[in-house]
């Protein structure tokens, strides 16, 4: 018994990774026919373009769909599987296909034509160029539907669409099926004429009772992406959502990159957000590929407006690469900016070793940078705290001093990981009532120009201190004998202390009035 539609879109969705996987064992028949998956058109679409790098994978994939599982390859179908076979290893196969095509009486789109046209020619395959022409010439002369074809497209190009239109297309004895509604399509795309198309489409539906399935509900959005004909695009995918029709991969793919080339951002992000609650989600590479796309659309048109690029907008771009783990397009936005006169700079390097931390990638984040706060507080997130240590005793043998945010990273680290002795060697110094070892690290920290760690002074020298601790705490605050101009906070922070401390005439001295 073969799975029911909504059970098999819930598989693909949930186990889309495996299905692809089967294909891996040189058994993948006999374990697909242990799935009883019924192939429909979407799912058909989906396996060929996985399998898309796997030719051979992939023409068994669909002969073992059309002899064991009964499925009905479309024009799109097979239109997809040329453009699979279309290159030097698979030449026998490709011609074996547009045989079995031209046999079954369907036919080859001008587009699918095209993009064969050129990569044979990119292949440098003359042979295989000039016997495609002859080809695809003979197809159109030989099958007798493409003359009434072009008698209705002649009629709709001819006239605007209303009644009298209509009246004159119902004259017309059409025999509507796939193919046919396809040919009639593609004749009619571009502008001007794909709202007509749209209404063609409708118009077979409402008033010759056809039934539009996956083959022409995808077939008619290919042709409706544009900007005139986007209100038409998003009624249909309102309509398949109705009759449970979902788009299927070939379809998004192309759709996408013509949203993209007519700057239709809005749409495409629609698009996309569309496919991820599909069954036929796109693969990773396809998602890579459009979060690049976009970043370079929206940089061309916030330069086009007369805005400069500035350091900060590309290391703005750089974080959205890197926080998603787009790391080779993150190195080309940073030798742009480079080329632009800005060098990249702590911010540039850390938002890589961010995302390379995000992304599990820390031996290759220990190799980029000199500043390495972020990868020692990542590995404390992680709870790896040997290794954080180990990267920091690594950059201590480098002669690299830590700075105060690296600092704070390391005693934060360790307490959170209960290494409390180590985090707090400083205050266990003054909890011992070793003063003057404690002030001693204080002038070392000043000597390193790091913010001085001074909490635990006030809280000590208040509960147990004298003047003379108190003078000696503020000595090494400075490198004057006195306070100097901007520490004087923590000098009130000795006001919180005991009053015969605070009122000590040495103190007031020092300070002016303790009151």
């Amino acid at each position: 018994m073969k799975c029911s539609a909504y059970n098999q879109s819930l598989f693909f969705s949930s186990t889309t990774d495996s299905v692809i996987e089967i294909f891996s064992s040189s058994d993948w028949p006999q374990k697909l026919e242990d799935l009883k998956l019924e192939v429909t058109h979407e799912s058909a679409m989906y396996l060929l373009k996985n399998l898309k790098k796997e030719p051979i994978k992939a023409g068994g994939f669909l002969k073992w769909a059309v002899e064991k599982n009964g499925f009905q390859p479309s024009s799109s179908s097979y239109s997809l599987m040329l453009l699979i076979y279309c290159n030097k290893d698979t030449l026998k196969e490709f011609w074996m296909t547009i045989n079995e095509m031209k046999e079954k009486g369907y036919h080859i789109d001008k587009q699918t034509y095209r993009t064969i046209f050129s990569n044979f020619k990119h292949l440098k395959l003359e042979n295989e160029v000039t016997a495609l022409k002859h080809f695809y010439s003979r197809l159109l002369e030989e099958n007798a539907a493409e003359d009434r074809a072009k008698e209705v497209v002649r009629i709709i190009k001819e006239s605007e669409w209303g009644e009298h239109l209509e009246k004159t297309l119902a004259d017309v004895e059409i025999n509507v099926c796939d193919n046919f509604l396809l040919r009639v399509i593609n004749e009619l795309r571009g502008i001007g004429n794909s709202v007509k198309a749209y209404r063609f489409f409708k118009w077979v539906e409402e008033c010759l009772g056809f039934k539009h399935n996956s083959v022409t509900y995808n077939g008619i959005l290919r042709f409706l992406c544009w900007k005139d004909t986007i209100t038409e695009f998003w009624n249909v995918i309102e309509d398949m959502k109705t009759t449970g029709i979902e788009m299927d991969i070939d379809t998004y793919v192309k759709v996408s990159r013509q949203l993209q080339k007519s700057i239709m951002l809005e749409d495409s992000v629609k698009l996309f957000e569309h496919i991820m609650d599909s069954s036929y989600k796109p693969s990773a590479n396809e998602c890579n590929y459009l979060l690049w796309k976009y970043c370079n659309m929206v940089v061309k048109k916030y330069e086009e407006a007369g805005n400069p690029m500035t350091k900060n907008t590309y290391n703005g771009i750089h974080r959205s690469l890197t926080s998603v783990g787009q790391f080779e397009e993150a190195e080309e936005i940073v030798r742009t900016m480079t080329n632009a006169g800005f060098e990249p700079d702590n911010i540039t390097y850390s938002q890589l070793l961010f995302g390379l931390c995000k992304a599990g990638r820390l031996d290759e984040a220990a190799n980029v940078l000199d500043t390495w706060t972020i990868l020692i507080k990542w590995h404390f997130e992680v709870n790896e705290i040997d290794k954080a240590l180990l990267y920091f005793t690594k950059m201590m043998e480098r002669s690299l001093d830590p700075d105060s945010d690296l600092l704070e990273v390391l005693i934060n680290g360790l307490l959170r990981c209960s290494r409390s002795i180590d985090a707090y060697k400083l205050l266990e110094l003054l909890n011992e009532r070793k003063l003057e070892e404690a002030v001693e690290l204080l002038r070392m920290m000043k000597r390193l120009n790091l913010p001085p760690f001074t909490e635990p002074f006030v809280k000590y020298i208040s509960k147990f201190g004298s003047v003379e601790d108190a003078s000696e705490f503020i000595s090494a605050l400075s490198t004057k004998a006195y306070p100097s101009e901007g520490r004087h906070h923590e000098a009130r922070d000795l006001f919180k202390c005991p009053e015969h401390v605070r009122k000590h005439c040495d103190i007031c001295e020092l300070f002016g009035s303790a009151t």
